[in-house]
């Protein structure tokens, strides 16, 4: 199957790449995780998607007992930002309890799929060493 450019570009905002299991702290976020996953979305002041992005998860955040959504101004946290390697925002990252990074994604998430990283984030055992 070929892939067009129009393909590419919707996989974007999707939910769906995997992360290299690097570990956030409370201290690195400004905020508390939540007690079985943390939704981390990196926005920027003029950034339109980024307010669809923080009522998506918003929502989620809401409808799942446990987890947190926390929102990081970007220009703020130009450190974390490089460290994560966040090229655009809105950027999520989908934590699991213990911090890890298990999913990420780039763009206006559908909530569908962040229900679906959600889930693979809480089915994860936090391991907080």
């Amino acid at each position: 199957m070929v892939s067009t450019a129009t393909d590419r570009r919707e996989r974007v905002r999707r939910v769906r790449g995997r992360d290299d299991g690097e570990r956030l702290a409370a201290a690195e976020l400004g905020a508390e995780l939540g007690e079985r996953a943390t939704l981390v979305q990196f926005s920027s002041a003029f950034c339109a998607p980024c307010r669809a992005t923080r009522r998506v998860l918003g929502q989620v955040a809401g409808m799942v007992e446990g987890v947190a959504h926390v929102e990081i101004d970007a220009e703020a946290h130009l450190d974390l930002v490089r460290r994560l390697e966040v090229r655009r925002t809105p950027t999520v990252l989908v934590l699991d309890a213990g911090g890890r990074v298990v999913r990420r994604a780039a763009g206006l998430p559908r909530k569908a799929d962040v229900i679906a990283a959600l889930g693979e984030a809480v089915g994860r055992p936090g391991d907080p060493s």
